[in-house]
């Protein structure tokens, strides 16, 4: 007979992650990231970064090299100028996502293009499958994308469901659902391990309660589970393998 998994759940509460304030630029580090050193949070399996930014305007991020990481930016409010050298040139709008798969080695720019709004947004790393490589760039129209009360995946391993082929055996997916809805992540053996990030709103996960920012790794979930909205919410689902 077989026996059911009971999965683990941590939550990663929104004011208890890194931070640092440059002036220009607010950050918020779920994971250990440049000057904010955590042993208990380096990451969870692929997942290396998950940094919430508020750049001030004109503020940014000047050329700078990445190598060997998937890199995907999602812009809340405001707007991302970027410029890399596989010659992108692009202004990222609210509600969009930006993906780079810096491969064997990518330069690029990030910047807060306004004179008077400040720029939030999440940038996400994943560690790839595999090195090296050709670097890769695409952009989605979220809002185009994005269905209500339904999980949309944006990326995946194989790119399936019309989703965008990235260096790692993962999935990620946006969810969305107005308050009293539930979403249902299905069982998977290949993926079965979770990470929840709120973007905004309520949602209740394996007995835990996400607002805003906060975050939630759940291992051993093959079985599936489901994700109750509390508030009309927004998030991020990442489905994740044994790569650590």
């Amino acid at each position: 007979m077989e026996t059911k998994t009971t999965p683990k759940v941590t939550k990663r509460s929104a004011n208890e992650r890194g931070r640092a304030d440059h002036g220009w630029l607010q950050a918020r580090f779920t994971f250990s990231f440049s000057g904010y050193f955590d042993p208990d949070h380096m990451g969870f399996k692929a997942l290396r970064v998950m940094n919430n930014d508020t750049i001030q305007p004109g503020g940014g991020f000047p050329t700078h090299p990445h190598a060997d990481m998937e890199i995907f930016t999602y812009v809340i409010e405001g707007k991302l100028q970027h410029k890399d050298s596989m010659g992108n040139g692009a202004v990222i709008e609210p509600g969009n996502l930006q993906y780079m798969s810096a491969g064997s080695g990518v330069e690029h720019s990030e910047f807060n293009p306004s004179d008077s709004e400040k720029l939030h947004l999440y940038q996400i790393w994943l560690h790839p499958n595999e090195t090296g490589g050709e670097p890769r760039y695409a952009e989605k129209q979220l809002g185009e994308l994005a269905n209500p009360n339904d999980l949309t995946i944006l990326y995946s391993g194989d790119g399936r469901d019309g989703s965008t082929e990235i260096r790692q055996n993962a999935e990620i997916c946006f969810g969305k659902a107005d308050a009293g809805n539930t979403l249902i992540v299905p069982a998977s053996e290949t993926m079965p391990h979770a990470w929840i990030q709120v973007v905004s709103g309520n949602v209740s996960v394996l007995g835990e309660n996400l607002k805003t920012a906060d975050g939630l790794a759940v291992e051993n979930g093959a079985g599936g589970f489901s994700i109750e909205a509390t508030e009309d919410s927004e998030f991020f689902l990442f489905r994740l393998n044994e790569t650590d």
